[in-house]
């Protein structure tokens, strides 16, 4: 076994990786960029080399500069992590050619599965089912619009290299084509240095199901299990489960011969080490080949949670000569296990990522055993970079049953929260909630199917508003004492004193007033301008922000938690995002929707697609971003004449930069 490894990856995955070699007793080399000094991976790794600037182009993709580290370090292998490297041929090839071991697959194994096509051809042979369309070599124009009138719509474009969503349309109708082409072909050019692209009939009622291979040196095989992450936004993965509700629907084999392609799949490539074997199921159950990760994937936790089972720990087994630990027949699956990720992104947006620091970032106390679990590479005071994936958080519950496992999930979303930076928490909320995905009914279609209750905010209620204010009071208690002149709690010389607290709340242009008779906490509550006051008390308060309230006869347990004028308030109808409100805060008119289009997020000009003096229509595409690794198509809010262009391609553009303005 090796004494020391160099892990080659931040965040999350790096603090993952870090925390096997320790139970294992293997010393842990991290590598960071400028961006990252101060992050998690780098603090809890044994040694850390700083390798470049905060581009992933300038540090996490420089491979030579990371094996020379490795060798400067001792150390005697690399770990790839996800993303970045690790599933680079030639990354793979140069540590081996260094003498130095790579934790993951041969690259002759990468190679083969790094193109769509090439897998494709060598699944078939396999006789693994893959899904009918074109993937061959000739990229010209003319003949894949002739192909793609051949496959039938719809359709999907997707890159030939990479994954995760990148490079990739759907195509309802022929007049569309040529149009997803040029911007499947530019996202994979970005991404990947490739613009290759492959055409695929795209299945109706699809699932998205994958198993979890690992191959040795010996000539071992195994799967374990599946994994059902049908729940996807922007073709990106949102939520993961395992079993499958959908193979578990119907009692047919499905799991067997599922698992059974997923071995041969790996075993035709001679595969070492673990990989994802990627299907798409159609609502017939009939399942085709998609592609494979040759990687550790992000959702990992679920198999790990149902089969007991350290799947890094195996990685260092197999990449260290030594068998698989289990047979197939050894392998068991137990229960029901649920992830979901945890974005700095804005659902109502779609999706679109977010970036800034998290003020505070609050995680649920997770209790003796492996009922809940929380893989994180950062904390409260870090930044969310537009450099690098918006993922804060991988969320894992695991249950008997599904179940068990889903109000476990809806517990510990309630138990978490990020103040400073929009998250997809209150949307995770609702989709572990909705009786759709309660009752297992999920496919690819799921967000969009289900769009509008799913990004239904709950009414803001008296108990809410409450809460917040009986935050307030209790923050203003715990201050530093001095004459009572300096404070700011309602008290005076005798009886009550009455206090206006006023709010903004999410998705509300107004600011909710809220009027309070006060001795230094509440007593008697109002909303607006309701004359009816509310009796409330307030008698518990925890360090985790959970507060017990009496309005009226009903008593509640509810959680704040505030950083500054930052407050989410949890309650049993939901969760609430809540500024409090300054009325003397002078805000500067935004004439953006007037004569201006500012920038959404942060990121880069990959393509400008209008000039000073176009005529432009309500809805035209006006330039392309790329932020955290996806493009983004930014349309003209009006019609108008196009009177300045603020940037051009490759320049980086601040959030809330304005990017166009116009006249009439």
């Amino acid at each position: 076994m090796f004494n020391k490894i160099l892990i080659a990856n931040r965040g999350e995955i790096a603090c993952r990786i870090i925390r096997t070699c320790r139970h294992m007793g293997i010393l842990t080399v991290a590598v960071y960029s400028d961006a990252d000094r101060l992050a998690q991976h780098v603090i809890q790794a044994d040694e850390a080399f700083h390798i470049g600037g905060p581009r992933p182009v300038d540090s996490y993709l420089k491979g030579d500069v990371i094996i020379e580290v490795a060798k400067r370090s001792g150390a005697e292998a690399i770990h790839p992590g996800y993303g970045f490297l690790s599933e680079n041929e030639a990354f793979a090839a140069a540590c081996e050619n260094a003498g130095i071991a790579f934790i993951g697959p041969t690259p002759e194994a990468i190679e083969k599965m790094g193109s769509k096509s090439a897998a494709k051809a060598l699944m078939e042979a396999a006789g693994v089912p893959v899904v009918p369309g074109y993937h061959g070599e000739n990229q010209e124009p003319w003949l894949l619009a002739e192909q793609s009138k051949k496959v039938g719509y719809p359709q999907l474009i997707k890159a030939v290299a990479g994954g995760g969503g990148k490079g990739m349309r759907l195509v309802e109708k022929p007049e569309d084509f040529m149009s997803q082409l040029e911007a499947a072909k530019r996202e994979s050019k970005n991404a990947f240095g490739d613009d290759a692209v492959l055409i695929e009939r795209y299945v109706l009622g699809p699932h998205h199901i994958e198993f979890q291979v690992f191959g040795d040196t010996h000539g071992n095989v195994v799967h374990l299990f599946e994994r059902e992450c049908s729940i996807q936004r922007r073709h990106q993965k949102v939520l993961e489960e395992t079993p499958s509700p959908f193979i578990d629907a119907v009692d047919d084999g499905m799991r067997e011969k599922m698992g059974a392609a997923a071995v041969a799949a790996a075993r035709a490539i001679s595969y070492r080490g673990a990989g994802t074997i990627e299907f798409i199921v159609g609502e017939d159950r009939q399942f085709f080949f998609m592609e494979m990760n040759t990687r550790l994937q992000v959702e990992h936790p679920v198999t790990e949670m149902i089969t007991g089972e350290d799947l890094v720990e195996w990685q260092l087994l197999v990449a260290a000569g030594e068998p698989l630990p289990l047979e197939q027949h050894e392998l068991l699956s137990g229960g029901h296990a649920i992830e979901v990720r945890v974005c700095a992104e804005d659902p109502a947006n779609d999706f679109l990522p977010e970036t800034g620091t998290m003020r505070l970032f609050a995680t649920p106390a997770i209790p003796a055993g492996d009922d809940i679990r929380l893989d994180t590479g950062v904390v409260s005071g870090d930044t969310i970079s537009v450099y690098y994936d918006p993922m804060i958080a991988k969320l894992i519950t695991w249950g008997s049953d599904r179940g068990e496992a889903i109000r476990r999930m809806q517990s510990a979303l309630g138990q978490t929260d990020v103040l400073g930076v929009r998250t997809n928490l209150e949307f995770l909320q609702q989709l572990v909630q909705h009786p759709a995905f309660v009752a297992g009914e999920t496919d690819t279609g799921f967000i969009a199917r289900h769009h509008d209750a799913l990004m239904a905010r709950p009414a803001i209620d008296d108990l809410t508003l409450a809460a917040a204010c009986a935050r307030i009071l209790l923050d203003e208690a715990m201050q530093p004492g001095g004459d009572p002149w300096s404070q700011n709690s309602g008290w005076r010389m005798n009886g009550f004193a009455s206090r206006l607290i006023e709010f903004r709340v999410a998705g509300q242009d107004q600011p909710v007033a809220c009027h309070i008779d006060t001795d230094g906490g509440i007593r008697y509550f109002r909303r607006g301008d309701d004359h009816g006051s509310r009796a409330a008390f307030v008698w518990l308060q925890r360090d985790d922000g959970s507060l017990k309230i009496r309005l009226d006869d009903t008593k509640s347990a509810v959680r704040v938690l505030r950083a500054g004028d930052a407050i989410t308030v949890i309650t049993p109808s939901g969760r609430h995002a809540l500024t409090l409100f300054d009325p003397f805060h002078f805000e500067q008119e935004d004439t953006g929707a007037d004569g201006r289009l500012t920038a959404m997020m942060p990121g880069r000009v990959v393509k400008v697609m209008a000039n000073v003096g176009d005529s432009v229509k309500k809805g035209q595409a006006l330039i392309i971003m790329e932020a955290m690794k996806m493009e983004h198509t930014i349309v003209s809010p009006r019609d108008g004449v196009v009177d300045r262009v603020a940037f051009k391609e490759n320049d980086l553009v601040p959030a809330d930069a304005v990017l166009f303005a116009f006249v009439e």
